[in-house]
């Protein structure tokens, strides 16, 4: 395989000059230079929002060749709106995401909407439906893709929200409710209703090549100790709703259904085994065929991958001390491990897009010490070209390697973590922070964060621990340890202040912590 690095297409400008002095709040802080990133269907141009100034945001186009510079598209102030992402409909037209704030009923209230633009730019229609005035709500949910219809230029089928409405005087004349999908030209906005809306539906899941087989329906009235998700399929002849299952929010038993495999005719999705996610598949033609595809011992296998415009699942995923990728695809493993020895300084490579035929594929490579880098690869060609780098304000700075580690609670429990100390430094009495994760039903990973190589660069040693309650090691370290556990989950990161002092590393008279969401908590609850 050959490289081709030819540079950063973008933003190579806003690297700071190698004569300036070095701002570190300013290059740490800073938004990452690409928010999203899409590549046309024929393969020969990227679509990416980059940040701008303050808040705004804006939508570039760029040939992948490079043959002429970005031009900007669309954008948005983020005061208050905000574009989210784009996908490209066809080689001259995308659809993007955008976050809006609307005055409703005397409310002020966020909401996303969708719109379609040209690739040149202009053309700019809504392709969520128009509130009505008569309207006995206001709906926030401006809908979302759920297929690109392949080979149907400018058409996409995405789910609506509809809302009842009424005449004065009169009783409803209109009582269409819930979500549904519809099939929309994004250029004439002509409409086809594909999927009528059905209460309660919250998202809807195609096979990549045009029809919709997978609801979501959630549980009327249900809160959070009580809810109980529906899911229904349909036969891939086509036909009425058949249920697939349901999905116990509290206890996560059930098969949560991720992506239709139109040519096994299956669903992919995760379900608990052992107490700990694993994936399987279900057979969509009545028998209801269960397999296990991939489970482990230790940890939840939690991510699916899928690649392209068909959304097509190629893979699986799951994180010990690192996040680990297993491809069932033959050809996308094959790519997978060239890419590896193509890039031995990046440990996760990623498939971010493909063109239609899968030819060309976008790439993300990074580490613990490389914020992120884009790359093309021409599969027939066997060329992989650099495109841009996610953080070049910090292209020229040193960063820190981050290395998993084990804490030991006061109960004897042991406690992963992810330790980060600063570049060339001795790593012992150093100034030190316990940076715990938020949710808490959430945990950290090993890779670069900015915050942790932030006060790294400061001299700081950082600490982030996956303390009891966090998710990803299956149910008795997040559901049963966790759940109504808050002493055992602040005992933890206590313990893991304690663990840096005793290992020589932190200074104990300067010990830190900081977080935010429940790791804010967790920091007011520690001493």
């Amino acid at each position: 395989m050959r490289k081709t690095f030819a540079g950063a297409l973008l933003l190579a400008a806003a690297a700071a000059p190698a004569h300036a002095a070095f701002d570190a709040p300013a290059a740490f802080g800073a938004r990452q230079g690409i928010e999203d990133i899409a590549l046309s269907p024929d393969g020969k141009q990227i679509a990416f929002v980059a940040p701008g100034t303050g808040q705004s945001s804006a939508l570039f186009v760029v040939p992948a060749d490079k043959s002429s510079a970005p031009r900007r598209i669309t954008g948005a102030s983020g005061n208050p709106e905000r574009l989210l992402g784009c996908w490209w409909v066809s080689n001259a037209r995308l659809l993007c995401s955008i976050y809006v704030i609307q005055r409703a009923a005397g409310y002020v209230v966020g909401a996303t909407r969708m719109v379609a633009v040209d690739a040149a730019g202009g053309n700019i229609r809504l392709v969520s439906r128009r509130d009505n005035t008569d309207a006995f709500y206001y709906s926030t949910y401006g809908g979302s893709l759920v297929d690109l219809l392949p080979g149907q230029d400018g058409s996409v089928l995405v789910s609506r929200s509809y809302v009842p409405r009424e005449s004065v005087g009169s009783l409803i004349t209109h009582e269409e409710q819930g979500l549904g999908v519809d099939r929309v030209d994004t250029l004439t906005l002509a409409t086809k209703p594909v999927v009528p809306p059905t209460r309660l539906a919250y998202f809807y899941i195609s096979d990549g090549v045009g029809n919709v087989r997978i609801m979501a329906q959630a549980t009327e009235n249900g809160d959070y100790l009580g809810a109980r998700d529906k899911f229904y399929y349909r036969p891939a002849s086509g036909g009425g709703w058949q249920v697939l299952g349901t999905y116990d929010e509290q206890t996560h038993e059930g098969f949560w259904p991720q992506a239709v495999d139109p040519v096994e005719n299956v669903a992919y999705g995760f379900q608990r085994l052992d107490g700990r996610d694993a994936l399987y598949k279900i057979a969509l033609n009545g028998s209801m065929t269960r397999a296990l595809v991939l489970a482990r011992p230790d940890v939840d296998v939690d991510g699916l991958i899928k690649i392209g415009r068909k959304q097509r699942a190629v893979g699986m995923s799951y994180a010990t001390d690192r996040r680990h990728t297993v491809y069932f695809d033959p050809a996308i493993a094959k790519i997978a491990a060239a890419l590896g020895k193509a890039l031995p300084q990046t440990s996760s490579i990623s498939i971010v897009d493909a063109s239609i035929d899968e030819n060309i594929l976008l790439i993300r490579a990074d580490s613990d010490t490389d914020p992120g880098r884009y790359f093309l690869f021409d599969r027939t060609a066997k060329r992989l070209e650099a495109l841009i780098l996610s953080r070049p304000e910090l292209a020229q700075t040193p960063l820190a390697t981050v290395k998993s580690v084990t804490v030991r609670a006061a109960d004897g429990t042991m406690i992963p973590a992810y330790l980060t100390l600063p570049p060339g430094s001795s790593g012992k009495g150093l100034p030190a922070i316990v940076m715990p994760h938020g949710g808490p039903s959430a945990r950290d990973e090993w890779g670069f964060d900015w915050l942790s190589q932030f006060y790294a660069n400061r001299g700081y040693a950082v600490l982030q621990p996956n303390f009891r309650g966090s998710s990803g090691y299956g149910d008795s370290w997040f559901q049963d340890k966790g759940f109504k556990s808050w002493r055992v989950a602040i005992g933890d990161i206590v313990d893991s202040g304690k663990w840096l002092v005793s290992q020589g590393i932190a200074d104990p008279s300067k010990l830190a912590i900081i977080g935010w969401s429940y790791g804010g908590y967790a920091a007011l609850q520690s001493n």
